[in-house]
């Protein structure tokens, strides 16, 4: 199947709610305008080099969100034009992102990501570690940011009882932060999870934003 047929096929799968990300990194502005000319606005990039060089190639309303681990010094080069950051899992992120979301006088839209996969190599928060940042003296004033919800990926595996437990635990801890931090703030909505192996099972856990890449753009050669 083509890649427009692979975006239709998802598009017409997805509950209303689900916001579909294509996954395009490593993958070039042809492919991209494939996706983009068959409906599909949201891309996502792991790299900020490649999210950079890519962004004044393609159209205007493409949303790009960054999903790879996140270097301080690089937020200047995607906080221009970045839609949203769902990869934060330390403060000093934030207050980067805030500072130079300042600078280009923008909110940017961000997602903490939770560890909650058993492999060591998944960066993210824990929550404890998410509760020292809500709590720190700083977080209030970081009015650039916009905390929108939370992030994490499954382990890599075979055993959906094991990712079913995963993605039931991002979700407790959404319900948890929304509860105890965010009640009554509409723009904390979000759960990311679910990517090409794995996102029917994070849907039916409650994501509203999933991560393909493969299953739209075909495996990496």
């Amino acid at each position: 199947m083509t890649i427009s047929q692979n975006i239709a096929k998802i598009t017409r799968e997805l509950p209303p709610k689900v916001k579909l990300v294509a996954v395009s990194k490593t993958k070039g502005v042809p492919e991209i305008m494939e996706a983009y000319t068959a409906g599909q606005k949201i891309f996502g990039e792991n790299k900020v080099r490649e999210m950079q060089a890519k962004q004044p190639e393609l159209p205007n309303d493409i949303q790009w969100h960054f999903i790879g681990h996140l270097q301080t010094n690089k937020i200047k080069f995607i906080a221009p034009f970045v839609t949203m950051i769902e990869s934060v899992d330390r403060l000093k992120v934030l207050q980067e992102v805030n500072k130079h979301a300042l600078a280009v006088n923008r909110r940017i839209p961000c997602l903490l990501q939770f560890h909650i996969a058993e492999e060591e190599t998944k960066f993210g928060l824990d929550m404890e570690e998410a509760k020292e940042i809500l709590d720190n003296e700083y977080f209030g004033k970081l009015h650039n940011v916009i905390i929108c919800g939370v992030m994490g990926m499954a382990t890599f595996t075979d055993d959906e009882n094991q990712v079913r437990k995963e993605f039931r635990q991002l979700r407790k801890i959404f319900d948890t932060l929304k509860q105890n931090y965010f009640q009554g703030d509409a723009a904390f909505k979000e759960i990311s999870m679910g990517m090409s192996g794995d996102y029917r099972i994070a849907i039916e856990e409650g994501s509203t934003i999933v991560r393909l890449g493969s299953i739209i753009f075909g495996e990496r050669g």
